[in-house]
């Protein structure tokens, strides 16, 4: 979906606190439109663009071992193989990052996102606005389309939770509490979660960041090297920004993947940050006067001028 702007309201009045436009005008202001979709309808396509056999499903790495002249990666399953270099794209939990750094749990922040799909033909022809963000001073919630004729809405709540005692991080929820903690919110809220029959809970994770991205033949991305909340709708983004420029870096540096690493984080550390930085405050897009997207949509990773390695990390806090 191309959705004509993303809308900011107050949580009970409605009242329109932000009205960005995007249909058109991230075309002409990015060069690119900006884009809602089904998360897994961007997996298969990211998934159709690589050669069949690609992908091997079904592997959990349980630990690796440098060699001379590649790197052998042992399995849960017990089978094995072999690398030349080895990227963590594994996510919040990434048994990468463990090797690299150690053990260390990422920092569960005390809140809770709960998630849901729901399908259109529930609303008796009710028509939403393409993208909204409903503002509460403690929660918030969003709201926009994922599929191209409009069957489908996915609504996606932050919600402050002191304590996580599941072993999960993601589990099944309970619509009804997810109605109650949104009582009070407007009648477009109200009418949204009255049709909402199943909802998944996540613990909403983060790390702070840190300056060692790779070491050697390994490197990190996405996730793995920088969790962050979801309130900007920019991890996953992130994780494509590293790997657009892990592949310009490799392929600028083909005979050294160790160096090229080092040039990649050093293009990335401080971006990244920047993003985990204004996600963790959670009010970026809220009014207008005080939001300004080009810094986020506006960054072209393949003609941003490069840092050299050994760049330290300027946006830690």
């Amino acid at each position: 979906v191309r959705p004509r702007a993303f809308v900011s309201r107050d949580w009970d009045t409605g009242a329109v606190t932000l009205d960005f436009a995007l249909r058109g005008v991230a075309e002409e202001r990015y060069g690119a439109p900006y884009i809602t979709a089904h998360r897994g309808d961007l997996q298969l396509a990211l998934y159709e663009a690589l050669k069949p056999g690609s992908v091997r499903l079904g592997k959990l790495l349980r630990n690796i071992e440098l060699g001379g002249n590649a790197i052998d990666l042992f399995f849960s399953d017990g089978t094995r193989a072999e690398a030349d270099v080895v990227i963590g794209a594994d996510g919040v939990h990434s048994r990468i990052r463990e090797i690299l750094l150690g053990p260390e749990e990422p920092i569960y922040t005390g809140h809770v996102a709960h998630r849901s799909i729901i399908p259109m033909e529930r609303f008796d022809g009710h028509v939403f606005e393409d993208t909204t963000k409903w503002w509460h001073p403690d929660l918030h919630i969003v709201v926009y389309y994922i599929t191209s004729n409009r069957s489908h809405i996915y609504l996606v709540s932050g919600v402050p939770e002191p304590e996580w005692p599941q072993d999960e991080w993601a589990v099944a929820g309970d619509p009804d509490a997810v109605r109650a903690a949104f009582g009070g919110f407007h009648d477009e809220v109200q009418l949204l979660l009255s049709r909402c029959t199943n909802v998944v809970n996540w613990a909403i994770l983060e790390r702070k960041p840190f300056e060692l991205w790779a070491e050697g033949p390994l490197v990190l991305l996405g996730d793995a090297c920088h969790p962050m909340k979801p309130h900007m709708g920019q991890g996953a983004a992130m994780a494509i920004e590293d790997a657009a420029m892990l592949v310009r870096c490799m392929t600028q540096h083909p005979t050294d993947f160790g160096y090229a690493f080092e040039v990649y984080a050093a293009n990335r550390r401080d971006r990244t940050a920047k993003v985990q930085h204004f996600s963790h405050n959670n009010d970026w897009l809220q009014h207008a006067e005080t939001s300004n997207p080009d810094w986020v949509f506006g960054y072209d990773v393949f003609t941003e001028p490069l840092l050299t390695p050994n760049t330290s990390l300027k946006f830690a806090d």
